[in-house]
């Protein structure tokens, strides 16, 4: 052999193992303690996504076994600093030594929220050469915490990295929370880098209730502009088997094409009405409220105004603007009667009721000219077709109106053609539609024509800036 030995180390196999890590402290003079155990079982490409302490999974006489191994392996080596232990846990409740991470873990906040100890100020105390300021006896578990890792990635394609420029950045403000994180306002997010964004930690009493207190601020976290995970960690914390802590380090294998079909599902279920509401809100408010003392006195335009089509998620709805009450604003949607009341927007977060039910709603503006409208959790495109111009991505001319031309406006698949070489088209027609990104882009005429070429067909994968479409005989 290459070392001269032919010896072969076999470690044994563990089947559907758990990953369980003990956190420790030492000050290099005999003090070492351990904080606990966390439990980081849930893992996409072998890199944790989800950490919480107390493991469910430890009884308490094996909590101590695995806290005491941990001391001791620390204390053979005389070790100095934070560390962390790591070990995997079989179905029968054996442990076994995986490695040691000298450092600071990526989790640690979950170990300091349910122990009261600053991690991070305890190892630079070590480091300075004073002698470790805590005592076994002195820590305790209380509560329980969960971490949710927040990743510019996208899960429909594998958890790629997803890079890009963030367009709006807006964090849940709930009680029971800490998030760390790189960001505190839209900005870039660069190819270069590790794609984790911020860590989402929540506490609670129970499990249950920190279970539900990170689901409903995953509910409330609006990252706009490109892919994350929060929607796949939301639907993660609710499926039943997490719940139930049926876990192991192959649960996302397992279970992500489920996770993804739930949340097209969840996509194609929604109600669009509340979303829309919060788009005709912040449309009437970006319209009026710049030099209006009273925005709910100035809505001539809005109260006279002809009804118009407003597209959302690719769907048509007719909208009808009636009358102003009381600080409301009545409207049919598609024929439904609706009555909308703004009642705080800032920084892209509206407060607004739909039907005298409170919602949340976060709102940008993407480079296409659609507006991104959050809502309980889920990310819809909209735009109004009356106000449709030249400059918007469906009507993108590559000289101006008298060219012709339109063009995909970002690399995609054409998974719709409206229309056939010929036919006579309006302001507004929805020609072609290309999926990009797991969205719908509809290209759309920008005045009236005649389709005269069509260059692509259902099926065809498109680069950015592909031309797909001709048009002729415009009129004004």
């Amino acid at each position: 052999s290459y070392f001269g030995d032919g010896t072969v180390y076999i470690e044994q196999f563990i089947e559907e193992p758990r990953h369980i890590e003990v956190q420790v402290l030492g000050d290099g003079r005999g003090n070492l303690i351990h904080l606990y155990e966390r439990e980081c079982s849930i893992q996409r490409r072998y890199q944790k996504i989800i950490e919480e302490s107390p493991s469910s999974t430890l009884t308490p006489e094996l909590r101590e076994k695995m806290g005491d191994a941990a001391v001791k392996l620390c204390s053979a080596i005389g070790y100095r600093s934070a560390g962390t232990i790591e070990f995997l846990v079989d179905k029968n409740l054996n442990f076994y030594f995986l490695e040691m991470n000298t450092r600071i873990q990526v989790e640690h906040p979950v170990t300091e929220l349910v122990t009261g100890y600053d991690l991070v100020e305890e190892q630079l105390m070590i480091a300075q050469g004073h002698p470790l300021r805590i005592l076994q006896r002195e820590v305790h578990q209380n509560g329980h915490a969960i971490e949710c890792r927040i990743y510019a990635e996208d899960p429909a394609a594998g958890f790629l990295p997803s890079p890009g420029l963030i367009r709006l950045y807006a964090e849940p403000e709930q009680p029971f929370l800490r998030i760390d994180s790189s960001l505190d306002e839209a900005a870039e997010v660069l190819s270069f880098f590790d794609p984790m964004i911020s860590k989402l930690v929540a506490w609670g009493e129970t499990r249950n209730l920190a279970l539900q207190r990170a689901a409903k601020a995953l509910e409330m976290y609006a990252i706009h502009g490109i892919q994350t995970n929060i929607l796949y960690l939301q639907q993660l914390l609710n499926h039943p088997k997490f719940i139930d802590n049926e876990i192991s380090t192959g649960f996302c294998d397992q279970t992500t094409a489920e996770i993804l079909e739930n949340i097209a599902l969840k996509h194609s279920k929604t109600d669009l009405t509340p979303s829309i509401a919060a788009f005709l809100l912040h449309d009437f408010n970006k319209n009026f409220l710049d030099g209006v003392s009273n925005i709910w006195e100035e809505i001539g335009y809005w109260r006279h105004s002809m009804n118009f089509n407003l597209e959302a998620d690719g769907k048509i709805f007719t909208i009808e603007p009636t009358q102003i009450a009381e600080g409301k604003l009545n409207v049919t949607i598609s024929g439904n009667t609706c009555v909308l009341h703004m009642r705080s927007f800032s920084d892209g977060r509206m407060k607004f009721e739909f039907n005298n039910i409170p919602y949340t709603a976060f709102i940008s503006e993407d480079t296409e000219g659609y507006h991104i409208v959050q809502v309980n959790g889920l990310i819809h495109r909209m735009i109004r077709l009356d106000q449709l111009n030249n400059s918007l991505d469906h009507a993108q001319l590559s000289t101006g109106k008298d060219d012709g031309n339109l063009f995909s406006p970002m690399p995609g698949k054409v998974i719709q053609i409206n229309v056939k070489e010929g036919d006579p088209v309006n302001r507004g027609t929805i020609l072609i539609v290309v999926e990009a990104m797991k969205m719908e882009n509809n290209i759309v005429a920008p005045g009236k024509a005649i389709v005269e070429k069509i260059n692509v067909k259902v099926g065809d994968m498109v680069d950015n800036q592909t031309q797909l479409i001709h048009l002729n005989e415009f009129e004004d």
